[in-house]
């Protein structure tokens, strides 16, 4: 490789770590609200239980909407570009074993998910958007299921987002997330408390796919796409739960943490594309 190759690649290399950084930025900003508005319901201050969509209509409503939308819009394309870069390029060695297929497979998935969310805060700016709360994860399902090994598909998809659940709690219990944090750049008070929060928010989150995998292989087995559901639906099953505004208020505001969490990785956490 010569100089001027040499020096492109790391050119490159050095947008899509700055892309990634802005969009675990954008990222931590839309769970941060999801937390926040289901942690209010749970305390009786208002709020609502909501998905990512949901919270990016709650950000365009704002004073500055626009221009937040804007910047929360260019930082989700930016995860996107991060994601389909792990999954493909696999520049962290994840590997080809069973274990590692997985998990670049759970970054296409985060990719695809995430580029559906950076188009609705696009469509948003331009005033074609839908609906803020709600979820059209039973109509995706329902097109899924049309084509033919579609219902196989729906179940794998949940298989893996369950399986993405357990790898947050084990990510949580091992502090594996550590291991991608530049440590020498954060003291040990700031490690500490960034760690907690670390765990209390993946931990929210691997419940969170827990309850959205499970419901997506229910709509699987019984061929039925209106079993499926998102973030938002998965919020009101806890609620629906015993003690179920607890059990709210504990994952709202693990939400939250998941979105401090996000902002810690922004700053600290190493990327080499």
């Amino acid at each position: 490789m010569n100089d001027t190759t040499r020096e492109a690649a790391d050119a490159a290399g050095k947008g899509v770590e700055w892309l990634a950084r802005f969009g675990y930025a954008a990222k931590g900003v839309v769970y941060a609200i999801v937390g926040v508005l289901a942690a209010m319901v749970a305390f009786g201050m208002g709020g609502q239980t909501t998905g990512t969509k949901g919270a990016v209509s709650q950000i365009g409503s704002e004073t500055h909407g626009q221009a937040m939308l804007l910047a929360v819009a260019f930082g989700l394309f930016g995860y996107v570009v991060w994601r389909f870069t792990q999954a493909i390029k696999d520049p962290e060695r994840e590997g080809t074993d069973f274990k590692g297929l997985i998990k670049r497979a759970s970054f296409f998935i985060s990719g695809l998910i995430y580029g559906s969310l950076a188009i609705y805060t696009i469509s948003l700016l331009l005033g074609s958007g839908g609906g803020g709360g709600g979820s059209s994860k039973d109509s995706m399902t329902a097109r899924l299921m049309s084509y033919e090994g579609g219902v196989w598909a729906v179940g794998v998809i949940g298989a893996i987002i369950v399986l993405m659940g357990v790898m947050q709690f084990v990510r949580a219990y091992k502090e594996k997330y550590k291991k991608k944090w530049s440590l020498a750049q954060m003291g040990a008070t700031q490690t500490r408390w960034a760690s907690r929060i670390a765990k209390w928010g993946l931990s929210a989150r691997g419940l969170v796919f827990f309850i959205i995998g499970g419901f997506l292989i229910v709509a699987a087995l019984q061929t039925d796409p209106s079993k499926a559901t998102g973030l938002n639906g998965a919020l009101d099953t806890l609620a629906q739960q015993s003690y179920g505004l607890v059990l709210l208020g504990v994952v709202g505001l693990g939400l939250l943490c998941y979105g401090i969490y996000c902002w810690v990785n922004a700053l600290y956490r190493r990327i080499n594309p």
